[in-house]
């Protein structure tokens, strides 16, 4: 799957000696999964203050730990790469990418209508990132990335069988 470019400015591929492992499809994936990680962040950072659900919260908290983890490990594969962080997708709202606005209609309700906002987004960001993942092992080149994508779908469809398994028994849809 090719990461999609549409508005996007072409990043460069080559930076630091040894950068030219990196090709388009690694730069570009790198430098959306940072902002869609940040995003996703974001609203697990609401969770405390905002579901009743215990086990929800707990998921949120891990997830956020998860997802700080992660943005530590793409930046320090940004930085192998030579790439400067142009934050191309700054202001952005993509498929899977939590929203500025989901991030204000969560931060104005709690309780069910929050753990259904969360839920929905993490939902769908998980679901996205798993593609972009498959993308970048597919078409990427340099094997930091690769293999950070494939530990990254992999903990990801965790994510999302636990976050199954959460909504499963507390009814929501």
């Amino acid at each position: 799957m090719a990461l999609p470019a549409v508005g996007c400015t072409p990043q460069p591929t080559a930076g630091a000696p040894g950068a030219t492992a990196f090709n388009a499809t690694d730069s570009a994936w790198i430098l959306l999964m940072i902002p869609m990680a940040e995003r996703a962040r974001q609203l697990t950072e609401l969770a405390p203050s905002r579901t009743a659900d215990p086990a929800l919260a707990t998921f949120a908290a891990d997830t956020g730990s998860a997802l700080r983890a992660d943005l530590r490990r793409l930046r320090a594969v940004l930085r192998l790469s030579g790439v400067p962080d142009t934050r191309p997708h700054e202001g952005h709202d993509m498929p899977g990418m939590v929203s500025l606005g989901t991030l204000q209609k969560a931060a104005g309700a709690d309780g069910q209508a929050f753990d259904r906002i969360l839920t929905d987004a993490l939902r769908a960001h998980f679901t996205q990132s798993r593609k972009l993942c498959a993308g970048e092992r597919s078409r990427g080149r340099a094997d930091p990335a690769k293999e950070l994508a494939a530990s990254l779908a992999k903990s990801t469809a965790a994510r999302t069988s636990r976050l199954d398994r959460v909504r499963a028994a507390r009814s929501l849809p």
